[in-house]
């Protein structure tokens, strides 16, 4: 983008670009176009016009809105997508769909997101065996995966980008190839590659659950996640609601086996807020109108990682995020021993940033300038030197 375009593109995000604060979460809490305000009033229009007969206006958002997601994932845009308000809620329908009493058996690495390995950690308490592929050193991760996938395992549960780091796992294609050989269902946590990262999927691509959602990258903001459903999924979730087949409410309750709709239906839940589908439809709209395509907003990250990476050269702190670019994905992540606290420091000094253990994650977005990005790289490498 050049200057007018960037100067346009920040007048977009007026409510969140105010002050002499610099966002450095794009990571995580990605700030939202001023159009993500004006959703929240259509919604509320749509509401009073139409009272319960909204619904129907819903679903045609929601499928217009699966549909673009699944453009931006490099997916057929008729694939099945279900959507929850947070991945957890949708991976815990999918291993729902496995009896813990069966004992079955999943792959996976130490350096998964909190939520699943939370969830698994449960799981293995219940008879579930779990597989912790280590994480670390990240070289030879993709060669650890493949060995672990042996005949027997149920699940290969990995992230395409890594949270800790913004390591992009090489070799996706070829762990969705090995599951299928073993008859494994694979689980890609695609969350930190989705609106930054495109993503090589392979011959294997068909036989994925793929989950992401829209508060980081995409800025949709809060409570809209989605799982992408292979075809000819037959799985039957324990964790079910109303929506799953919507189609039989009207029938008599004659004691059959629970049925399941068709296609995402059958990973649905039940009632839920649909301000989050009418934002992310408008923030789409919001990127397509800047042409932000994923190729441009990939060559905008790793412009901005590469000079964040420059602009902490001189900092205490070691550098983990890989700066090859094709491994590196759309954050920088530093080593200091008081992460926390250097933080905490420079969301003082108006700088905001998180930490995860002993790494401090710097964010970029589209919307930053240059000044951003060199004021807060300047003040990570004074306060690293102070607090050391």
């Amino acid at each position: 983008m050049d200057a007018a375009d960037r100067a346009r593109l920040r007048e977009a995000y007026r409510h969140f670009l105010k002050g002499d604060r610099v966002l450095l979460t794009g990571h995580s809490h990605q700030a939202w176009p001023d159009v993500a305000r004006d959703a929240l009033v259509a919604l509320f229009d749509d509401a009073a016009a139409l009272v319960d007969d909204k619904w129907g206006r819903i679903f045609e958002i929601q499928a217009e809105v699966g549909q673009r997601i699944l453009r931006r994932m490099d997916l057929p845009e008729d694939d099945a997508i279900a959507f929850g308000q947070s991945t957890h809620e949708l991976v815990f329908r999918l291993l729902s769909c496995f009896s813990p009493a069966a004992r079955p058996k999943v792959v996976t690495t130490s350096g998964e997101f909190h939520s699943l390995y939370r969830q698994l950690r449960r799981l293995e308490e219940e008879g579930v065996e779990v597989t912790y592929v280590p994480g670390w050193p990240r070289e030879g991760l993709a060669e650890r995966v493949l060995e672990a996938i042996v005949p027997g395992v149920q699940l290969v549960a990995v992230s395409a980008v890594f949270f800790e780091d913004a390591y992009v796992l090489d070799s996706l294609p070829a762990i969705l190839a090995r599951a299928r050989e073993v008859g494994a269902i694979p689980l890609v946590d695609a969350y930190h590659g989705f609106n930054a990262v495109p993503l090589a999927w392979g011959e294997a691509r068909d036989t994925a659950f793929v989950t992401a959602g829209g508060y980081k990258y995409a800025g949709f903001g809060d409570g809209l996640c989605w799982l992408r459903i292979p075809r000819d999924c037959d799985l039957r979730p324990v964790f079910t609601g109303w929506f799953a087949d919507f189609a039989g409410l009207a029938e008599p309750r004659d004691g059959r086996p629970v049925r399941y709709g068709e296609g995402a239906a059958r990973f649905a839940g039940a009632t839920f807020d649909a301000s989050a589908l009418y934002r992310a439809r408008a923030v789409l709209d919001h990127w397509d109108r800047f042409g932000l395509d994923v190729p441009a907003l990939r060559a905008s990250y790793l412009a901005q990682t590469e000079r964040l990476l420059a602009g902490v050269s001189e900092a205490a702190v070691e550098v983990v995020t890989p700066r090859e670019p094709a491994r590196r994905g759309s954050f920088v992540a530093l080593r200091h021993p008081q992460a926390k606290a250097l933080s905490q420091r420079l969301h003082d000094e108006g700088v905001w940033t998180d930490s995860r253990g002993d790494l401090l994650r710097l964010g970029p977005a589209p919307y930053l300038s240059d000044d951003e990005l060199d004021r807060g790289a300047a003040a990570v490498t004074r306060l690293s030197r102070e607090l050391s």
